[in-house]
């Protein structure tokens, strides 16, 4: 299991949060989600094969950009 840290560009309301949840919570192998609207950050639980590109997608499918991933 791991943690990431994501700084998402262009949220500006709770609608936005919620679709990136949303989003995220489709793809196989994430366990946990919480996307805070006022940090313009996710927090995302998944498992190890889980890539940091799958991530990226599922949140550019919803229109935002990942800028950075910790």
């Amino acid at each position: 299991m791991k943690k990431l840290k994501l700084s998402i560009e262009g949220m500006h309301c709770a609608s936005c949060a919620s679709n990136i949840e949303k989003s995220l919570k489709k793809v196989s192998g994430i366990k946990e989600i919480s996307v805070s609207l006022m940090l313009k950050k996710a927090t995302v639980e998944a498992e190890d094969y889980v890539s940091e590109e799958e991530i990226k997608k599922a949140v550019a499918r919803t229109g935002y950009k990942v800028s950075k991933i910790e």
